[in-house]
């Protein structure tokens, strides 16, 4: 098992933050630059957006998301069904497309479980760090998500502003390793753009950041790991809360023992003590106090030997995904901070 690179996803902009749509110009010069009054186009990215509470109790591992309902376009985060032993949560710019021509460009949810056959494990560069042999399931993962978005990117021709340090799309992991037990991961993905004439850039998506967050090193406690998105003002997370005594919760661990047992198992670093059916039903009445009005919801859980099953199932999407809606007038964009 390789390690790569270790650190957190950076602080994202509030042009990003605080957009669940991003609006990218693009020059027409894509393809003419010696065509001049050629209208521009948009590419036009939907952001998952809200926070990712995984638990790895002693049957299970439990994968909860809350929508954080930034604009009314915001997509809640959802686990996608990866093989028999692993999810993949999006976060950030997931499906694109082009509103003018209302065409997808990428609906990367969607194409998610198929992404890892693009990528030769022979690549030399993929291989593991220790001991050769072929690349990981993360690495394979990694790089056909990778390769998929510089097929976007690729027409993106207006300076984007982030800096070299921000990532369009985060990717979360979570599974079993045959033979390794519970893997999570997060993999971060920056853009990196060049100037080839006045006003026009060429845009490609860097190779993933990995961090491996479980198992944790030894001594380390094993309890509730969160992630949020947009990374700025991001809620206080779960465990903090229960760290806060925050009376939301407080109220639910006072009304049942069992209720009590778990969130003391949490704060003790022994999540691997609990069994999936209490922490799902103290995850489920929480998030329920907690989450913001409206915000949608997702809860599964992944069981070595059975793979993911629903505890509640995504929402289901509005129809019709080919036809984009048109983006407010005003809307926030990665050409420029909102003012």
């Amino acid at each position: 098992m390789f390690v790569s690179h270790i650190r957190r996803s950076a602080v994202i902009r509030a042009s990003l933050a605080l957009a669940a749509v991003i609006a990218v110009q693009i020059a027409a010069r894509a393809s003419s630059q010696d065509q001049p009054g050629t209208p521009s186009e948009e590419t036009v990215a939907n952001l998952a957006a809200g926070r990712v509470i995984i638990a790895v109790v002693k049957d299970a591992i439990l994968v909860a998301t809350v929508e954080n309902p930034i604009e009314a376009d915001t997509r809640p985060p959802t686990p996608v069904v990866l093989s028999s032993d692993r999810a993949g949560i999006l976060l950030g710019a997931e499906n694109w497309t082009s509103p003018s021509s209302k065409q997808v460009l990428a609906q990367l949810d969607d194409e998610l479980p198929h992404l890892r056959s693009r990528l030769l494990p022979s690549s030399p560069h993929l291989q593991p760090e220790q001991g050769g042999g072929e690349a990981t399931d993360v690495e394979v993962i990694g790089q056909g998500l990778l390769e998929r978005l510089n097929e976007v990117a690729q027409n993106l021709h207006g300076k984007v502003n982030l800096s070299e340090d921000e990532p369009l799309t985060e990717l979360i992991l979570v599974g079993y390793l045959p033979g390794y037990g519970p893997d999570i991961w997060t993999l971060t993905y920056q853009i990196q753009q060049q100037e080839q004439d006045s006003d026009y850039w060429t845009t490609r998506v860097l190779r993933p950041t990995y961090l491996q967050f479980w198992p944790p090193e030894k001594g380390q406690p094993r309890t509730l790991l969160e992630f949020s998105y947009p990374s700025d003002n991001a809620p206080t997370t779960l465990l903090e809360l229960l760290h806060q005594k925050d009376p939301r919760i407080e109220q639910i661990i006072r009304s049942d023992s069992k209720m009590a047992e778990v969130a003391g198992r949490f704060l003790e670093g022994e999540s691997n003590k609990v069994l999936a059916a209490d922490a799902t039903q103290f995850l489920r009445a929480v998030l329920s106090a907690i989450a913001p009005a409206n915000a949608r919801e997702t809860m599964c859980a992944i069981r070595e030997e059975t793979g993911l099953a629903w505890i509640l199932a995504p929402p289901a999407e509005p129809p019709s995904p080919g036809h984009p809606t048109e983006r407010p007038h005003g809307a926030p964009s990665l050409m420029g901070a909102p003012k």
